[in-house]
């Protein structure tokens, strides 16, 4: 008896083994793609401001904390210009002007923007 079941057993693995080798190439993911670092190569050099941290300010002089802070809080954004509609003083909008080429707008992405990530990322020097 102890000798059947064992046959059945490995008939049965075997049986196993076959199937998952004749299946069709399209019963497995093609490529595992991360969507993340899709949406972060959509931006091409410049800072994404619906889906960029406040530390991605930190190359443009000025910018970081203060109004790097305000125009992560106060997206989402149909386009650059419409981070002047926020309340800006006159020298945080110059900074702005100087520096909006190096900025674009892309649709939020909900993985770079729950929580508070987008104020401390937890990426330290």
């Amino acid at each position: 008896m102890k000798r059947l079941l064992a046959w059945l057993m490995s008939g049965v693995v075997l049986a196993g083994l076959l199937v998952t080798l004749l299946l069709p190439g399209a019963a497995f993911a093609a490529e595992r793609r991360n969507e993340i670092d899709d949406k972060l190569a959509e931006s091409v050099g410049k800072v994404d401001l619906n889906n960029a941290s406040v530390r991605r300010f930190q190359q443009y002089p000025g910018m970081y904390p203060t109004l790097a802070g305000k125009i992560v809080l106060g997206g989402p954004y149909d386009s650059v210009d419409d981070v002047l509609d926020l309340d800006l003083t006159d020298r945080q909008r110059e900074l702005f002007n100087k520096y909006k080429d190096n900025f674009t707008v892309t649709p939020p992405a909900i993985a770079l923007n729950e929580g508070f990530d987008r104020i401390n990322d937890g990426v330290y020097r």
